[in-house]
């Protein structure tokens, strides 16, 4: 009999692994169709490589996958169940003198299986993932050579501005220069140079201009200035959106980091501690829904009993479960980000579980629901 149930166990568990994976891999790919199209206009039309598209995409997978491990553990676990219960081995199984509860426990590991998979994400791939996309997105707009480095060819690369390379020698220096700055509506100023290199420094790349003039007209007094140099810095970063790196944001941080802040790393990113702490807390929160999610669906399914007509008012009725718990999760941030009560943040998880403790002690006294029915008028 012990070899039985573990054999149940098993084939319960591959069913469950096998659907989840089914799942997650065709909402990710949904996520990710959806997060390419954005990256695609934004680096392709940019000039940018299909590698950097590639990177980028996979940089942003972790949190993604992050989003999606509840649902499709939860999905799958109403699938099987559902499946399980239309071919009556369900039915068969209890008849054997097994309990809700018993049931339960290849469902209970799946979410231990499911918990542990978001604990990885969400304590150490995506913070690095986030990191790292952060820092390359800063690398790759400072690399203005797909957006400006373009000879023979007058370019826009802001409202009111105007670029033209004459060539681009072996060495990368730029020749002939013409930037025309229309930006402001009093005046407008025109640069010329013999020679130009593209420069990067702390503060932005810089246009770094030999053997030029610089002409400001003002247009309120149609009066001409002229300034000859022999060389003279621009900044580029004035003429496009370039985003530094700068200080870091909470997914950036690491759950130490986030569960014993420091002042220096309250300074750094604007937040109070007790928010960086209830954000640290989540992490084992959002852990914890990812765990029980599938059970809720399973306990909630095994209420239906054997319906001629299937189970899709339990199936609702899970759904509903799970959509009252996120949105409890939603408004337990709001509210207690703030104030600092971290303990709040595991609530969403611990009344999940709470849903899914008295569904199976429902269907493990069967009786009483029907007492209950009967007594409904």
């Amino acid at each position: 009999m012990g070899e039985w149930v573990a054999r149940f166990d098993r084939y319960m568990l591959s069913q469950l692994l096998w659907v989840f994976g089914f799942f997650s891999l065709v909402l990710v790919t949904i996520y990710w169709i959806n997060r390419a199209v954005v990256l695609f206009d934004q680096l392709i039309a940019n000039g940018q490589s299909a590698f950097v598209f590639l990177e980028f995409t996979a940089l942003s997978l972790p949190n993604v996958i992050r989003v999606v491990l509840p649902v499709s553990a939860f999905a799958a676990g109403l699938y099987v169940t559902n499946r399980m219960a239309n071919e009556s081995e369900l039915v068969v199984v209890q008849a054997t003198g097994y309990s809700p509860w018993r049931l339960a426990r290849p469902m209970i590991v799946f979410g231990l299986f499911v918990a542990l998979l978001i604990s990885v994400l969400v304590h150490v791939l995506v913070p690095a993932s986030t990191g790292k996309l952060e820092k390359r997105t800063a690398e790759v707009s400072e690399n203005l050579t797909a957006r400006l480095l373009s000879d023979g060819a007058f370019l826009t690369p802001a409202s009111g501005v105007t670029f033209y390379i004459r060539d681009i020698d072996a060495s990368g220096a730029l020749r002939d220069i013409f930037l025309s700055d229309a930006r402001k509506s009093s005046e407008r100023t025109d640069y010329t140079a013999e020679r130009a290199l593209l420069l990067r420094s702390e503060s932005g790349p810089k246009l770094l201009m030999f053997q030029g003039l610089v002409q400001r007209l003002d247009l309120a007094t149609d009066r001409l200035a002229v300034t000859r140099f022999e060389e003279f810095a621009f900044d580029i970063a004035d003429l496009v959106d370039i985003p530094g790196v700068g200080a870091r944001g909470v997914r950036q941080l690491s759950t130490p980091e986030l569960l014993f802040p420091t002042p220096e790393l309250v300074v750094e990113t604007g937040q109070t501690m007790a928010a960086l702490r209830y954000d640290g807390n989540a992490r084992f929160g959002d852990a914890l829904i990812g765990a029980v999610t599938p059970v809720i669906g399973f306990a909630i399914m095994l209420l239906g009993g054997f319906s001629r007509f299937g189970l899709w008012k339990q199936m609702v009725g899970a759904i509903i479960c799970l959509i009252l718990i996120q949105l409890l999760d939603n408004a337990i941030t709001d509210a207690a980000r703030g104030a600092g009560l971290w303990p709040l943040a595991y609530v969403p998880a611990l009344s999940g579980f709470a849903i899914a403790a008295v569904a199976l002690g429902a269907s493990a006294r069967p009786g009483l629901l029907k007492r209950t029915r009967t007594a409904t008028p």
